[in-house]
């Protein structure tokens, strides 16, 4: 007989049926399109004397362990894009598969790439983990170099933060925005940088123009590169954009470590929680 603790048939993996020789079984589940890392399993084999003996399965769950969350610093980060870890592999010490996601707009004139960058946490002495960087999506620009080609070596980037896509993403089809950013704000090259990317609606309202102009003084350039996104494209990045954003500020996280009596222990996380509730105070 065998006995599944804590784990549901639909979370078993069938893309690799195989069970490593160490006997351990990784699962995956995915939350839409985008993976939730996935609870790592240990079997373990208990028999009794008697008859009826039966094989228990034991599960431990960790989001962390799951993921390649160490550096010099001690700084947990998906580095340059939100990764998972390929199923069956075949040792602890296998590095991990990384999926790498991104959606791209081709015009006349240029292109624009937009991709999602994973949120960093540092690891407590406690054991947890807490949020130290929320994740951004970054926009590269690249202007056109021919019919259907694009200098990549000429591209430029912006890195949309959380609040600045809840700014695109609440625009109405006649709304625009506007945001400033300097690289190196509070460096002794502070103000040598500016990059302005403008979102305004076409004029027949069919969409919107995405316009990045970057003044450079330390190479002396100045760089203006537009595109338009059509209403349908726009939607597009719209849906993008809601979905990623409990990603980048690390909820899914949360969501996938809880476990059964989490309500009663203490949050020692940050110092701006901690065991008070509003209702009890």
């Amino acid at each position: 007989m065998l006995l599944l603790n804590s784990l549901a048939p639909s979370q078993l993996s069938t893309q690799n049926p195989k069970i490593p020789p160490q006997h351990s079984l990784a699962s995956s589940q995915s939350h839409g399109s985008f993976p939730i890392p996935a609870k790592r399993c240990a079997l373990s084999f208990a028999r009794k004397a008697s008859k009826g003996g039966k094989l228990a399965v034991k599960c431990r769950q960790s989001y962390f362990d799951q993921q390649n969350f160490s550096n010099s610093s001690g700084t947990t980060s998906g580095n340059s894009s939100f990764a998972s870890r390929s199923q069956g592999a075949s040792n602890a010490g296998e590095s991990p598969a990384r999926v790498y996601v991104g959606h791209s707009i081709y015009k006349g004139k240029a292109a624009l790439t937009v991709e999602p960058r994973a949120p960093e946490f540092t690891a407590l002495d406690s054991g947890a983990f807490k949020l130290v960087r929320e994740g951004f999506v970054l926009l590269q620009f690249a202007p056109a170099a021919g019919v259907r080609q694009y200098d990549w070596g000429r591209k430029q980037v912006f890195s949309l933060s959380v609040a600045e896509i809840g700014t695109v993403v609440s625009l109405g089809a006649k709304d625009s925005c506007e945001f400033f950013h300097d690289p190196n704000m509070g460096k002794s090259d502070e103000g040598k940088i500016r990059k302005v990317l403008k979102v305004e609606p076409l004029p027949d309202g069919s969409g919107h123009f995405f316009n990045l102009s970057v003044q450079n003084r330390l190479l002396n350039m100045d760089e203006s590169i537009y595109i338009p996104v059509t209403r349908a494209e726009y939607t597009v990045l719209v849906a993008a954009f809601n979905y990623i954003l409990p990603y980048l500020i690390g909820w899914h996280a949360f969501t996938n470590s809880l476990k059964p009596g989490d309500s009663t222990k203490p949050n020692n996380a940050s110092p701006k929680f901690g065991a008070d509730y509003e209702w009890s105070k």
